[in-house]
């Protein structure tokens, strides 16, 4: 275990700091006024050091705190003496702790400021693949593929190892360089879940910490409470430090089709009828066509020429596109007519723009791993490391024209950099029991809409970030509004109060608080959510 550690700030006395003292993971014993011993004599040698810039911001650099030390934990065990001895500490004002992964939150979740920031890359990030024989349906001997996986491993650590055995998780996210813990906290979505659900809901088995000290395993039917607590959980209940990820056969390579739209209406439609055929589409998703950039930007990864040049407004009144993507998987290494074909018939039933449908055939991973070309494009033009003020939201099918009406008076009234993805899920494929929130969907479907706007600091100063965030709060009070709304929910958002997390979390607010109280009942996890607001805690110290 390495503890990272401040130089010492002027307006932190020794009182102060040795409320720290019942902390045995901070390698501090000391009085109200002198140390008693020194880090080396209890635990050894140690490596200290200030915080790095990393832990005080995270991928969105909209919110900045520093914390009070850095811990990288080697095993559970670390973990969990940290936290037993932070929620027993008989002082006041308590230190609170958040985990980090790989730094790709938004909004400052993963952040404690003047806390302790828990980096779990430092965990072991094994991957054990294993196919076990099992008991399945009927009493018939089947064969279960799954994964053992550190929470601090990224998803394409996992992809590269599972591909040795010819396996691979069943859902995603579009981004593979995050980590296994911090998408299983928050639900993790890609282009598969309409078929196989978020991946939340395929974790057979979870090692926590929780807020207690407690290390657990957990699965369904082992301590089923922590388990659900704890997947969509947002960091509040424990800290994952292992999960075992449920596997399928790996399709050697993909058939990725794109098909351009002129309306909205259809462009969803088609969408609905390709989530309707899960026998035959193995992923779905859309995105709205803004300007050539768009065109060009989304396809950098797309290995076919696209020659779809519309007209986006050259009479004086703007007009947007759309474009669908889907893929099959082609398990055929040398023949792939059978997935042309399906390809084929599939592309039949659809009313795109003739004749702008393109396809290409990739690896199975550079499809799944098509966004890093993407960021390594926008590293290259200085784009990567900039403000990205994002909104992310599920909403019910009902309300979606809405929705894109909200968008194009507010947030596409003016100059835009990135993109907005719009693609259909359906809700019984999210399970209830988890922490997650989803809206009500009477007909099954809802769609998450992303916008994945970057700040570029040549047009884009602290002044203009704070005015697209103020877009965004606007569009998402109107969608998510109690009485009256769209029925929305936000996803991958910190809400301003408390209120506000009520109201996302509706019916299942007195669940998730009583979920806190058994689990963290000294509220030591998760300060960057903002959830449950309090001056029990060491961040009040250094305002």
């Amino acid at each position: 275990m390495e503890l990272a550690w401040p130089r010492a700030r002027p307006s932190m006395d020794l009182k102060a700091l040795c409320m720290y003292a019942a902390v045995p993971a901070l390698l501090l014993l000391c009085s109200a006024s002198t140390f008693i011993q020194s880090p080396t004599d209890v635990y050894g040698p140690v490596a200290l050091h200030e915080p790095t810039p990393s832990s005080a911001r995270d991928f969105g650099a909209v919110v900045f705190g520093a914390p009070f030390a850095i811990m990288r934990p080697e095993s559970a065990a670390d973990v969990a003496l940290l936290l037993a001895a932070l929620s027993s500490a008989p002082t006041r004002p308590r230190a609170t702790v958040a985990a980090h992964g790989a730094g790709h939150s938004l909004q400052g979740q993963a952040q404690a400021r003047g806390g302790i920031v828990l980096e779990t890359r430092s965990l072991p990030r094994a991957v054990a693949v294993v196919v076990a024989d099992g008991d399945g349906e009927g009493g018939e001997n089947t064969a279960r593929a799954y994964a053992d996986v550190g929470a601090g491993a990224l998803w394409v650590e996992v992809l590269e190892e599972c591909l040795k055995a010819g396996l691979a998780p069943l859902s995603w996210t579009d981004y593979l360089y995050l980590t296994v813990g911090g998408t299983l906290s928050n639900a993790g979505i890609s282009g598969q879940a309409f078929k196989h659900g978020p991946q939340i809901s395929n974790v057979l088995q979870l090692q926590v910490v929780t807020g207690n000290g407690e290390v657990v395993t957990c699965s369904p039917t082992e301590s089923p409470d922590l388990f659900f607590a704890v997947l969509g959980g947002l960091g509040q209940f424990g800290i994952i430090t292992r999960a075992r990820i449920l596997l399928q056969h790996a399709p050697p390579k993909v058939r990725w089709v794109r098909a351009f739209y002129d309306s909205f209406e259809t462009f969803t439609k088609d969408q609905e009828f390709l989530i309707s055929i899960p026998e035959q589409v193995d992923y779905v998703e859309g995105f709205m066509v803004l300007n050539e950039h768009s065109i060009a930007s989304s396809s950098i990864a797309f290995p076919a020429p696209i020659s779809f040049n519309p007209d986006f407004g050259s009479h004086g009144k703007r007009k947007v596109y759309y474009c669908i993507e889907f893929a099959v998987h082609d398990f055929q290494e040398d023949d792939g007519s059978s997935v042309d074909h399906v390809v084929e018939l599939v592309s039949g039933e659809m009313s795109y723009v003739r004749p702008h449908v393109y396809s290409a055939e990739v690896s199975y991973f550079d499809f799944l791993n098509r966004v890093r070309m993407e960021e390594e494009s926008l590293r290259r033009q200085g784009l990567w490391d900039v403000p990205h003020p994002w909104l992310n939201m599920f909403v019910p099918r009902h309300g979606i024209a809405r929705l894109k009406d909200l968008l194009v008076d507010t947030v596409l009234a003016g100059h835009f950099d990135g993109a907005i993805l719009v693609y259909p899920l359906l809700s019984d494929k999210w399970d209830r029991n988890t922490s997650a929130v989803v809206p009500s969907t009477p007909d099954g479907v809802m769609y998450i809409f992303s916008v994945l706007r970057s700040a570029d600091p040549s047009r884009c100063g602290p002044g203009c970030v704070e005015e697209i965030l103020e877009q965004h709060r606007r569009v998402a009070d109107e969608a998510c509004r109690v009485g009256g709304g769209i029925g929305a929910k936000q996803y991958l958002a910190r809400q301003p109060s408390q209120a506000h997390w009520r109201d996302h979390f509706g019916s299942s607010w007195d669940r998730f608080v009583a979920r806190k109280a058994r689990f963290d009942p000294a509220r030591v996890l998760g300060p960057g959510q903002g959830i449950f607001p309090s001056t029990d805690s060491a961040s009040s110290m250094w305002r």
